[in-house]
């Protein structure tokens, strides 16, 4: 993406805006250089939290094996605010992303939500763990690094 395509997408991209402190609307959970996270606006359980990295990246299918560390960190922060919200059984989670074209939103953005036995019965469908549409960070990980394994040989 040229200079100046890469520009227009961050001042009209959304997540860009909160990631980057320019939605003062949004209240930001955590931050930190790499990213940030925040409530979702149309929570699928009582705990439903985005974390999205501050670069724009369209979706995890512009992810390559270089990314896994981004991905681990993006997870990592997740489960530090879940476990800051009170949620101790890490059992009753879920992170993931969705895949295109079930994105709302073109920019990369890991789903945190908890307790998954409280996800809303008519949204349950949206993040059902490694479908066609929702893929886990954890099945998301594995597969960056075959394709890296994979790319070796």
């Amino acid at each position: 993406m040229a200079r100046g395509e890469s520009d227009a997408v961050a001042e009209t991209c959304v997540f860009c805006l909160i990631a980057n402190d320019r939605d003062k609307e949004t209240e930001i959970i955590s931050e930190n250089e790499w990213m940030v996270c925040f409530r979702d606006i149309d929570p699928a359980a009582p705990h439903h939290y985005l974390v999205v990295p501050r670069q724009h990246i369209c979706s995890y299918l512009s992810l390559h094996s270089g990314h896994i560390d981004l991905i681990e960190r993006m997870a990592e922060m997740g489960r530090n605010v879940l476990r800051d919200q009170g949620i101790t059984d890490m059992t009753e989670t879920r992170l993931g992303f969705h895949k295109p074209p079930y994105i709302s939103v073109a920019h990369l953005h890991l789903h945190v939500l908890a307790p998954t036995s409280q996800i809303l019965e008519y949204m349950d469908y949206k993040f059902i763990p490694d479908t066609s549409s929702f893929i886990t960070e954890e099945h998301l990980c594995k597969q960056l690094q075959n394709i890296f394994t994979t790319a070796e040989h």
